[in-house]
């Protein structure tokens, strides 16, 4: 990366501004994950596969809507998520293991 010189104190301040952010979204994500820990297991015992597509469409449509709601654009908040679900579901999947049915059934 080339060096530009000094970073002026305004960019400094907003990235620890931004650095603080991230760390509460890790905190976020840690919290996502034990929901997603538990779902996990009452996937299991009902026999669930780990992609629920209109659950999926549930979420993506919730999204959207916080989104525009708040001012994000929706477009980039379903980005967002759509990789936060699929990360998910492939969390889930490695924790439901090979014998969990398939979305296809």
């Amino acid at each position: 990366m080339a060096d530009l010189g000094p970073v002026p104190p305004a960019l400094a301040a907003a990235r620890v501004e931004i650095d603080r952010i991230d760390s509460e979204l890790i905190a976020l994500l840690k919290a996502r994950f034990a929901v997603a820990e538990r779902v996990v297991g009452i996937k299991r015992e009902a026999g669930l596969p780990a992609l629920l597509q209109d659950r999926v469409d549930e979420v993506i449509a919730n999204v959207r809507a916080h989104a525009a709601a708040e001012g994000v654009p929706p477009e980039v908040a379903e980005a967002l998520w759509r990789q936060l679900i699929a990360a998910t579901i492939a969390y889930e999947e490695r924790h439901l293991g090979p014998s969990a049915p398939t979305a296809a059934g």
